[in-house]
């Protein structure tokens, strides 16, 4: 599991018993942290840090994991919000390392091993790209990723339009890396929750956001934010037997938020003209 928060632990503890578990974070007080609540649980944990951003950092995760017996599944959880992080550290973290861990993990899988990674919502809200656009974010080799000319200073300015963009090019990234798993017969899949009440998610409740995001769980169609243990439902889903015919997909949850800001009263009124 990359990345010791709610989500992933609620992911985790549906899916991990019996299996052991490699908790890896950035932070290593994160991972001790939540690895004693996994443990005090029953499971079987051990920790390690890594930098997604960093190839040799993700590389030495994926040798302590094989050390530990076949990679069986990824709970890719980790990520930076807008409020978090500048623009090019979403676009180190969120995309890039999103890819890193895709390609890396992708070449050590088990056959039936599946992985889940955590987008978000806001990649639905980034207005269509190109097709040569969306190619390039699914399918540039890894370390070229951030040198594409859209992925520029001068291009993306703004630290919300770096997340959208990542989380964009996470679910066409996932649909790329499902056809290279797919030859190992292993899955991958992602979902894209919406506001779900974690640390991350207050940290942008309480910043220069919090009231546009406030107003978009008052207006979805469940009228409230989520909970890890929702998207720990579907990541298990995702993860099990039962979702043995799912892989490539992007699964968005998020109470009817994007619904509404396309079709609902959160979306901006169309011009028409004659």
């Amino acid at each position: 599991m990359i990345g010791a928060g709610s989500i992933g632990q609620a992911i985790a503890r549906r899916v991990s018993a019996g299996k052991r578990v490699l908790l890896a974070d950035l932070r290593p007080e994160a991972a001790e942290l939540a690895a004693a609540v996994l443990a005090d649980a029953g499971f079987e944990v051990s920790t390690t840090k890594v930098d997604v951003s960093s190839r040799e950092s993700v590389h030495a995760l994926v040798l302590a994991a094989t050390a530990l017996g076949d990679v069986t599944g990824v709970i890719h959880a980790a990520g930076v919000s807008p409020t978090q992080a500048p623009p090019e550290v979403i676009l180190a973290v969120d995309l890039y390392g999103t890819a890193l861990v895709l390609e890396e993990f992708g070449a050590v899988i088990a056959r039936g091993g599946s992985c889940v990674v955590i987008s978000s919502q806001s990649g639905h809200r980034l207005p269509a790209l190109t097709k040569e656009q969306n190619h390039a974010l699914a399918m540039t080799p890894v370390d070229e990723l951030l040198a594409l000319p859209m992925l520029q200073p001068d291009k993306v300015t703004d630290p919300l339009n770096a997340y959208q963009i990542s989380k964009r090019g996470n679910a066409l990234r996932v649909m790329a890396e499902a056809v290279r798993w797919g030859r190992k017969g292993a899955r991958v899949n992602a979902i894209s929750p919406g506001i779900i009440y974690t640390p991350l998610a207050r940290d942008e409740l309480a910043g220069p956001r919090g009231p546009g995001y406030k107003r978009m769980m008052e207006i979805s169609a469940a009228g409230r934010g989520g909970t890890p243990d929702e998207v720990g439902v579907v990541g298990a889903l995702l993860m099990g037997p039962n979702g043995a015919f799912i892989t490539g997909s992007d699964f968005l949850m998020d109470g009817g938020v994007t619904a509404a800001y396309w079709f609902g009263d959160l979306a901006p009124q169309p011009s028409i003209t004659e």
